[in-house]
């Protein structure tokens, strides 16, 4: 994906001022999928910025509100753990009741990997920070689904959109991920405000142009 939308471009902007984007081609980052990477974010930074935050939240309510039926929607539920304060702020925004998912149940208690009220058959919006390949977003979906939910949308605020088979994932469990803004907005943005060398922005877009070929040269994942 390479268009750029007001959105993406503003939310990019956002996580550059407030330093939740890193360019380290020299030493890349490796992923638990195995992915080794050039750019790494940290939606999770954005927590202790509040102007940041509370504008991010603004532009992904005005988001969802324009793409899914959110008068639909019944429950607002966070992924453990990123997803869960992102799910709050929205959940607050659009006066609907909110769940967390936890990875795996707690194992003592109630066992219960959803926590909330969740009646069965009701419509939920996973919400999370970031998706990479959206494996980690589906098996929240499946626990939700599992749970008695109904989900068909999930939201966050970065998806990194350049790695294979994930669109066909998502479309495989029949999920719509609605997201604000992708290493190409961040990319756009970097350059023309010059919040990088050109060497790094360079590598950078290498990188983005091939990922799997990036990855495999510099010791990660090529499939």
């Amino acid at each position: 994906m390479t268009s750029h939308t007001s959105a993406g471009l503003e939310t990019a902007r956002w996580l550059l001022d407030i330093k939740a984007v890193n360019f380290r081609p020299e030493e890349p980052y490796k992923f638990t999928s195995g992915w080794a990477s050039p750019v790494y974010i940290d939606c999770r930074w954005v927590i202790s910025f509040t102007e940041a935050r509370r504008r991010i939240v603004e532009l992904g309510v005005e988001l969802l509100n324009h793409d899914m039926d959110m008068a639909g929607t019944d429950l607002v539920a966070g992924g453990e753990t990123a997803g869960i304060p992102y799910a709050a702020w929205i959940a607050e925004s659009t006066d609907k009741p909110m769940l967390y998912v936890r990875k795996k149940p707690k194992g003592f208690g109630r066992d219960a990997q959803i926590e909330g009220n969740l009646k069965d058959g009701q419509h939920v919006l996973l919400v999370e920070d970031l998706a990479t390949d959206g494996g980690s977003k589906i098996n929240f979906v499946n626990a939700l689904r599992t749970a008695g939910a109904k989900v068909s949308d999930i939201f966050v605020v970065f998806f990194y959109s350049i790695f294979p088979n994930t669109r066909e994932a998502l479309d495989n469990a029949e999920i719509k991920m609605h997201y604000l803004c992708t290493w190409h907005d961040v990319l756009k943005v970097a350059d023309e405000y010059k919040y990088f060398p050109p060497e790094t922005i360079e590598n950078v877009s290498e990188f983005l142009n091939n990922p799997l070929k990036w990855s495999a040269r510099h010791g990660g994942r090529s499939k």
